[in-house]
């Protein structure tokens, strides 16, 4: 094990950045590193850079916020809703999902099949594969409940990032965007698996890429719980949190109150149809499943209670929300993370953010917006018909951390006037104790 004979110049511990600096740092006799203090994991920002302050109509917390600030200039500009749209939460949620303008993508599915025999669709950009050098690097986008490759959400955030020469795969999971269902089991907010198999078979597709993933409300949830699971072994390089329930167990309370109904019925409704469409996979299921409840759910909850939280061995409904929230997973996170998050989000509600672990945690910056509802955010040049605010941000902040890892992997491989591969510096075994 190797052990720091000096602080870091980054408080950062994931694997990208903590190898990158090994390798540029040169053992003495007795083992100890010594560091080279000209070598810098992250882009070393401008003076312009430096001085500029966020506007203080955001909420922004985390230990690394001077760390990533500098990758935000549209921050200190004030957070300025589309008038007679970004006034209302229910309104802006209701308009961008139902009238933001879908881009046209060309997709080429493949049909992931699973440890457990269940299958998952990823669509990449179609002719990709041609068009981008292999170690072009990779954005993982995961959609929220029931969401997938057809959402205007997701296709603007892909549009964005190929502008930037990035390959981009669009995560399904089982039954949403029309992907397959092949065994009797959905996915769910605790349910890890298919993110591990997913994970692992891009990195081996392309193990000459960084790999970073941008999730949605549940996919969210689901992305941040996977990179507290993973921590310090965690293979991505980076990722992004948007409109996050974090605390499942707060936002089953508001789901049930007032407008917020309008959202549960919609939701268990697009859930029943997609059960309803495989059926008779469930037609012998024995135990506590519930399935004629679940065939006509009239909320989330009840879905929940009668297939979810039985398929994946909960007591009760509250103890599967209970156990798959990520708030509980933010201290664990040792790689790069932004979450952005809507103070009057009607469905991930501001008072379940964990503030004080994301405040703690060196590798994690939040940014709450005042306005934004959920998935909404229609506000920025390009509103209300285009991309929502908060796709520059996060394409920004991408661009920095694949900037930064670049920088370093090149760094690393003259350092000594010897070159060493991609590969070896992202040596699995290699760790540092600090």
């Amino acid at each position: 094990m190797l052990t720091a004979a000096a602080p870091l110049p980054s408080p950062l511990l994931s694997r990208p950045y903590t190898n990158a600096l090994i390798r540029s740092h040169h053992l003495s006799s007795s083992g100890a590193i010594h560091v080279n203090s000209s070598v810098q994991a992250m882009p070393r920002p401008s003076r312009h850079q430096q001085q500029q302050q966020p506007h203080p109509s955001f909420e922004i917390v985390g230990s690394a916020r001077e760390l990533f600030l500098p990758a935000f200039s549209h921050l200190c500009r004030p957070y300025v809703p589309f008038p007679l749209i970004g006034w209302n939460r229910h309104l802006e949620t209701i308009f961008a999902a139902f009238f933001r303008s879908v881009p046209d993508v060309g997709y080429r599915r493949e049909c992931l099949r699973t440890k457990d025999d269940g299958a998952v669709a990823l669509d990449w950009v179609s002719g990709d594969d041609r068009r981008l050098p292999a170690d072009s690097p990779v954005l993982i986008l995961l959609p929220g409940l029931t969401g997938g490759s057809q959402d205007s959400y997701v296709r603007h955030m892909l549009i964005r990032a190929r502008s930037k020469g990035w390959r981009v795969v669009v995560f399904n999971s089982r039954g949403c965007g029309d992907s397959p269902v092949t065994t009797p089991q959905f996915y769910s907010a605790s349910f890890l698996g298919d993110m591990h198999d997913v994970v692992s078979h891009v990195r081996t597709r392309y193990p000459k890429a960084n790999i970073y993933a941008v999730g949605w409300s549940l996919g969210a949830n689901i992305l941040v719980r996977y990179l507290g699971e993973e921590s310090n072994t965690c293979p991505l390089s980076g990722a992004v949190s948007l409109c996050n329930p974090f605390n499942l167990v707060l936002a089953d309370e508001d789901f049930r109150k007032g407008f917020n109904i309008v959202y549960d019925k919609a939701l268990s409704r697009a859930l029943c149809k997609i059960f309803k469409k495989h059926a008779l996979l469930f037609a012998d299921m024995n135990g506590e499943y519930n399935i004629p409840m679940v065939a006509n759910a009239k909320s989330v909850r009840e879905f929940d209670d009668g297939l979810t939280r039985v398929s994946f061995g909960f007591k009760s409904v509250d103890e599967y929300y209970s156990n798959s929230s990520s708030s509980d997973s933010i201290k664990y996170v040792r790689i790069p993370l932004l979450c952005i998050q809507a103070a009057n989000d009607p469905i991930a509600p501001s008072r379940g953010i964990p503030r004080d672990d994301i405040k703690e945690n060196p590798n994690c910056l939040l940014i709450v917006t005042p306005k934004g509802g959920h998935l909404g955010w229609v506000a920025g040049d390009e509103s209300p018909l285009g991309a929502p605010w908060t796709d520059p941000l996060v394409i920004d902040f991408l661009e920095y951390l694949e900037i930064g890892a670049v920088r370093s992997r090149t760094t690393c491989s003259n350092v000594g006037g010897q070159h060493e591969s991609t590969e070896a510096l992202r040596h699995p075994d290699l760790e540092l104790e600090v």
